[in-house]
């Protein structure tokens, strides 16, 4: 069998009719979730369908991991509401501009990211840090669904009657609380009768079916935004204000790079996590430098064709595993049979309540939350509690709220707090045999563990000859070799004669290249 063959056998053909059925089934639900990460980052439902659509197609083909579901993520959608808000303020409409010029960035940094290969460096992420940033992750979804439940709605004179109805006001508030609290009892409860159909999805058609028989005056997915027409067509978000597009400017770059660079970092570690999970549950490999590459593409192509960026998505990814969806068949038939769908039941989904789509939000943001680990932490080192409420902190408290800024705090407090348990492992023993004192240094030296260090010798006391035995040491940095140096001296200066033994080929190299005297070894 040739190479081709076996590639098609392996990545395609492997039970078409359980990847297609399967892939069909996630597009259900993905339909609801796209058009409330749009809401979310603040543009047209149509923004998140087309992305949803665009980025499942291009991943079948180019991405490192089969089956696994990419579209349109609360993560990414979070860190897209800053630059849209700012666009918008820019000029009516700019806001979705600035979007896809930031989504086709997001794809360069991406596929930089893979040549780089990053996925090795992102494997040492502390758990801490994933676990404060899925808790930061899910408290955003759920503050993100305030307003549609009439909670913290701001009717100032800046609020345009527009963007009001989008909300439920007055006496719509209480009908909405009753349709969001059946969409709750129908996704937690119809699992414990049957899993043939999701359950987010029968949700959706019951509300909807509640809402429009009796006639309900709450908001829809239609009081969001434009839903599309018909396929989406590509284009670049460059030209002039005035036509609606943004400068093809240095001034764009640095307004869009921030963003841009926040979401391909965060997008590739909740995209690396959805691989970890489905490599374990079907006990199969993946290349996560290729699907980084793979993400930067579909982010790009997405993009050109007005979608949002996006990145892999947790449940989707295990649903269409559990369903059979182990090819890329599955995730093209999901992206095929989502743009179907929006095109052929526009007007059904412009119908549904928002409430409905609060209610699989809701759920999902109590899904993301590492609720073992909250329930664990009295349980878990303190060290790694800490890592996890910098990680939660930081990202709750910069404004706008910023995932990248959050997981680089956390892994640098996870960085700090090890190499202060390292430092405490080198230990320094001495015995004395007449004029000879013998000083054995065991454990790692480099610039933390470099006051324990200093702190073995007894530089006041001066026999005739010293030994320092490295042999069981190692140093790795210049403050390491520094505070070597300084033991030498003291004693130096005092009289003594000092030879250093037993340093192991690298730390000799780094003693003789950052000036250190000759050793005997």
């Amino acid at each position: 069998m040739s190479n081709f063959s076996r590639y098609l056998s392996k990545n395609w053909l492997d039970d078409p009719k359980s990847n297609i059925l399967s892939g069909l089934v996630v597009a259900f639900a993905m339909i609801p979730e796209a058009i409330a990460f749009s809401g979310i980052a603040g543009v047209d439902p149509k923004v998140g369908l087309f992305g949803a659509f665009c980025l499942s197609i291009t991943i079948a083909i180019v991405g490192g991991r089969r089956g696994m579901i990419t579209s349109a993520t609360g993560s990414t959608a979070l860190l897209m509401t800053g630059l849209v808000a700012y666009g918008e303020s820019q000029a009516p409409g700019l806001g979705v501009p600035y979007l896809i010029a930031a989504g086709i960035l997001t794809g360069i940094f991406q596929i930089l990211w893979g040549y780089l290969r990053l996925a090795y460096q992102m494997r040492f992420v502390p758990t801490g840090v994933l676990s404060g940033f899925v808790n930061a992750l899910a408290l955003l979804i759920f503050q993100a669904q305030l307003p549609q439940l009439g909670i913290g709605i701001k009717e100032s004179k800046g609020l345009i009657e527009q963007t009001l109805s989008q909300y439920p006001v007055n006496s719509q508030i209480p009908v909405v609380w009753i349709l969001v609290i059946l969409g709750l009892i129908i996704i937690y409860g119809l699992p414990k009768i049957t899993k043939v159909v999701p359950s987010q999805l029968i949700a959706i058609v019951v509300i909807t079916l509640i809402s429009i028989f009796l006639n309900l005056d709450v908001p829809t997915v239609g009081d969001l935004g434009k839903l599309p027409d018909g396929l989406p067509s590509i284009s670049l978000p460059f030209g002039s204000i005035e036509n609606g597009k943004v400068p093809f400017s240095l001034e764009t770059l640095g307004i869009i790079l921030p963003t841009s660079l926040a979401i391909s970092l965060v997008g590739l570690m909740e995209t690396f996590l959805t691989q970890d999970i489905l490599d374990d549950v079907t006990d199969t490999s993946s290349n996560k430098n290729k699907e980084a590459r793979g993400q930067g593409i579909a982010n790009i192509v997405a993009s050109l064709f007005g979608g949002m960026a996006g990145c892999a998505l947790v449940g989707q990814s295990v649903m269409n595993t559990e369903n059979g969806g182990k090819s890329r068949l599955s995730t093209l038939s999901s992206g095929i049979s989502l743009l179907i769908m929006i095109i052929l039941l526009k007007s059904w989904i412009g119908a549904i309540p928002m409430a409905a789509l609060v209610a699989i939000m809701i759920t999902i943001a109590i899904s993301t939350a590492d609720i073992n680990g909250l329930k664990n932490i009295r349980k878990i080192p303190k060290s790694d509690t800490a890592v996890m409420l910098m990680t939660f902190a930081v990202t709750m408290l910069t404004k706008p709220h910023n995932l990248a800024l959050g997981v680089i705090a956390g892994v640098a407090l996870a960085a700090i707090l090890f190499s202060r348990k390292v430092a405490k492992v080198i230990t320094i023993s001495r015995s004395k045999e007449n004029n000879l004192t013998t000083y054995k240094v065991k454990g790692q030296l480099f610039f933390v563990s470099k006051i324990y260090f200093l702190q073995g010798f007894d530089i006041y006391e001066h026999p005739e000859n010293i030994v320092i035995d490295m042999s069981l040491a190692h140093i790795w940095d210049q403050s390491g070799v520094i505070a070597l140096e300084q033991i030498i001296r003291k004693f130096q200066n005092g009289g003594s004669k000092v030879e250093i033994v037993g340093l192991n080929k690298e730390s000799l190299n780094l003693f003789e290249r950052l000036g250190g005297i000759e050793s005997a070894h």
